[in-house]
């Protein structure tokens, strides 16, 4: 059997799980987005929580996924939930490293002239701040998008939604005629979602940032 063969068998099934995995990626990057944001606005003039918000990010980040899978499989069950979970604790060190460095590169005196003209922390943060953060802040959240695509395949071991389960499956079928072709498409798959996502996060960004800053 080819891969060509397999496509034209299973071609319904794959694209539910392309789609699938499209969504739990999305999602997730979404929710790690609007966390880290968050968060690095809320250190970032603080020295010291700063460097304990991208400690613990940094410690998280290096926990094997498969024990994030477990462990929240005691606590959530099988599916979607534990791997949203999991994905959004690994995208967030990308994104809230970007967000403080963005944050700090903004030109001091912008910050001044801002106020002088009379506006208020908030209205400095959301109309000066973070439109000059963007590009550094978006470097990070395509980062998490492509880290988070791989991952999420392993959800399929708890039950998550996404193409993992073909790339296993075809694992487990080793030595039938379909088992190549079944994780070659696994493969092929993820990585088309990897520069769909990719390609969505960069035009977002060119579309959100200042024409003056692009």
């Amino acid at each position: 059997m080819t891969v060509l063969d397999y496509l034209e068998r299973r071609w319904d099934t794959v694209l539910e799980l392309t789609i699938d995995h499209l969504v739990l990626v999305a999602g997730s990057v979404l929710l790690a987005t609007t966390l880290g944001v968050l968060l690095g606005v809320l250190v970032h003039q603080r020295p010291r929580a700063a460097t304990v918000l991208i400690a613990t990010t940094s410690a998280l980040f290096t926990v094997p996924s498969l024990a994030y899978f477990a462990m929240f499989m005691v606590f959530l069950g099988l599916g979607a939930q534990p791997s949203v979970l999991t994905l959004v604790i690994y995208a967030l060190l990308p994104i809230v490293r970007n967000t403080i460095t963005g944050l700090r590169q903004v030109d001091p005196a912008m910050v001044r002239s801002a106020r002088g003209m009379g506006m208020g922390r908030v209205q400095t943060l959301t109309r000066v701040e973070l439109p000059l953060a963007l590009p550094v802040i978006l470097s990070g959240v395509r980062i998490a998008t492509v880290l988070t695509v791989g991952i999420a395949a392993v959800a399929s071991y708890v039950g998550g939604p996404g193409l993992g389960s073909e790339i296993f499956g075809g694992l487990r079928s080793i030595g039938s005629v379909r088992a190549v072709p079944q994780a070659t498409v696994g493969v092929l798959a993820i990585v088309a979602v990897t520069v769909v996502l990719d390609a969505v996060v960069a035009l977002g960004g060119r579309l959100l940032t200042p024409k003056g800053l692009r």
